[in-house]
């Protein structure tokens, strides 16, 4: 992967970014993405945020080799602290962390997000965390994506301002992934289920603890929504 061909994960993610508009990628890595939308003429500027020290000087090296720097501000910065009003940020991008943890990312800065438009967020586990922060926060999802590259599987979540509600099957699995039920989505979660029998048959033979019990009741009734999900 480089500035010029990004992986199938990260092109996804860029096919949501409306052209022209003024992005912030926290998170940024190596800068990949911003780089490769201001190169392909898809957006004119971008802030790149990054929390760690290495991937700070590693995303500043490479949009100085792009010739970009005048485009692209790079910040080492913690999460949404990265963004400063005068970025007139219309669209944020955060990909390849935990759910929880982009919901957190989203939770502390989300006195920053104003005149933020849209949110595209890529979580590699979790998405229910984000599902649940929107319908908290006065944002609701316009469109989603599951993909899998490399063996693995991912889901991509796009936000917008609005009022969403969800039932708990789809703050799970996502309400569009669930009307979609493509293959992937049925790899995933047929996955997740064994996973969860596996794990509730080590919980059956562990004891009968206040803790181990509640468990065990979560575990089955997630089991019974996915599998009704599956038989269908």
């Amino acid at each position: 992967m480089n500035p010029l061909k990004l992986s199938e994960r990260l092109a996804t993610v860029a096919s949501f970014i409306e052209k022209g508009s003024v992005l912030a990628d926290i998170g940024s890595d190596h800068a990949y993405l911003p780089c490769h939308l201001v190169k392909t003429g898809a957006i004119e500027r971008a802030v790149a945020g990054e929390v760690a020290k290495g991937p700070y000087e590693s995303a500043v090296a490479n949009v100085a080799k792009e010739g970009l720097s005048n485009a692209i501000t790079v910040r080492l910065a913690n999460g949404l602290a990265a963004l400063r009003t005068e970025d007139t940020v219309e669209t944020i991008t955060i990909a390849g962390m935990g759910g929880t943890l982009i919901a957190g990312i989203l939770e502390e800065g989300k006195a920053r997000l104003e005149g933020v438009k849209r949110i595209i967020a890529q979580p590699n586990i979790h998405a229910i965390a984000i599902r649940s922060w929107c319908m908290d926060n006065g944002w609701t999802l316009v469109d989603e994506r599951i993909l899998k590259e490399d063996d693995k599987i991912y889901e991509i979540l796009v936000l917008e301002r609005g009022k969403g509600t969800f039932s708990e099957l789809e703050l799970l699995v996502g309400p569009f992934l669930l009307a979609e039920k493509s293959p992937v989505f049925i790899e995933k979660w047929t996955r997740e289920l064994e996973e969860w029998k596996r794990v509730l048959h080590a919980i059956e033979n562990a004891g009968h603890s206040e803790e181990a019990l509640n468990k065990k009741a979560q575990l089955q009734a997630k089991i019974e929504m996915v599998g009704k999900v599956l038989s269908n």
